[in-house]
């Protein structure tokens, strides 16, 4: 007969609290890493363009720039439900609040998820649990419902350094969420 301490014994709401903790501590670790991957590429692409002597002109920099990405565009949407369509600099604004809610709600689900799952999955190692959450974050969000909801090219369309480059993301958010998920938790 399995004996739960009162700490140990599953729980809702404490899998909702240590899920929106970890949730929201893995978005913005996952968004620090994703800011360090775009200028460790953008110096390798300008590092090979010096050695090829290509160079890229500023206008063509800035229109890359200017392209909408998959928060904004979800913003966009949300916002033309509510009959007020968002221009590119409200949409950027915008980006941030969808892409820490949707982080945060995440480990919230995951953190319910987790309290109510069968014990072997709730005693994984907790790297192991992060990178299979990570990773079907990853497929579930970024390879099947973006793309579904128009946000997004199909991934058929999309390049493999973008798919490495989300399942890694996805990965360093995985394993931060249930870190912190499981830290918080003990002390619940």
């Amino acid at each position: 007969m399995p004996y739960f301490t009162r700490r140990n014994r599953p729980s809702v709401w404490k899998g909702l609290v240590s899920g929106l903790a970890g949730g929201l501590a893995a978005t913005i670790v996952m968004s620090q890493f994703q800011n360090g991957w775009e200028k460790a590429s953008k110096a390798l692409q300008t590092e090979k363009n010096a050695g090829s002597g290509k160079s890229k002109s500023k206008s063509q920099s800035n229109k890359k720039e200017e392209k909408e990405d998959a928060t904004m565009k979800a913003a966009d949407k949300v916002a033309s439900l509510a009959g007020h369509p968002l221009s590119l600099a409200e949409g950027k604004k915008a980006s941030p609040f969808v892409h820490y809610g949707f982080g945060t709600t995440m480990g919230a689900l995951y953190g319910v998820m987790h309290e109510v799952a069968p014990k072997p999955m709730r005693i994984l190692n907790p790297v192991l649990a992060g990178v299979g959450y990570g990773g079907a974050l990853f497929v579930g969000a970024d390879e099947i419902a973006v793309p579904a909801l128009g946000l997004a090219p199909s991934p058929k369309k999309t390049p493999m350094s973008q798919h490495v480059y989300g399942l890694a993301s996805h990965v360093v958010y995985g394993v931060t969420a249930e870190m912190v998920r499981r830290t918080v938790r003990k002390y619940l």
